[in-house]
């Protein structure tokens, strides 16, 4: 149900971000803009893929920790982006985001590989994945001109 929720809202943050794409900005907001999007579809399309797994084929586990390893490569690239100056402050939640996704893929290699499943590795790579998405939520709504409405986000002005 979270993984839906999440396809949701990546979904949504791509259709907004194409409509609001291009209004006058500098190239470097539009490539960046470009590029989360196209990280937004391709998260998304990992996503549904996640989803369509039978859970109860021979090769699920394999197929499941091959598509974690194609989510954090696209985390870690979304790292990798070039920031504009208008989105500065982003920076610091797109390496977050990548180095909780590593952790989370990390913890699920362990859980999934161990000769008996390691639910401990599981909940810990559960954490990790939520803050890493968690970071990516904050990112779509500061693409979206907002500010997110959360007790843990903190504004500094300048």
């Amino acid at each position: 149900m979270k993984t839906k929720r999440i396809l949701l809202s990546v979904l949504s943050a791509v259709l907004t971000l194409f409509l609001l794409a291009g209004c006058g900005e500098s190239k470097e907001l539009a490539e960046f803009r470009t590029s989360f999007e196209a990280f937004c579809s391709d998260v998304a399309g990992i996503d549904a893929s996640i989803n369509s797994i039978d859970a109860t084929a021979d090769d699920a586990v394999p197929s499941l920790l091959a598509l974690l390893d194609e989510l954090d490569v696209k985390f870690q690239e979304l790292a990798a982006l070039e920031v504009p100056e208008e989105f500065a402050y982003m920076e610091d939640l797109a390496d977050e985001a990548s180095e909780n996704m590593t952790l989370a893929i990390e913890n699920y290699h362990l859980a999934y590989e161990a000769e008996i499943y390691d639910a401990s590795a599981a909940g810990i790579a559960s954490q990790y994945y939520e803050r890493a998405y968690k970071r990516i939520q904050y990112m779509i709504t500061f693409m979206h001109g907002e500010v997110p409405d959360d007790e843990n986000v903190q504004i500094h002005e300048e």
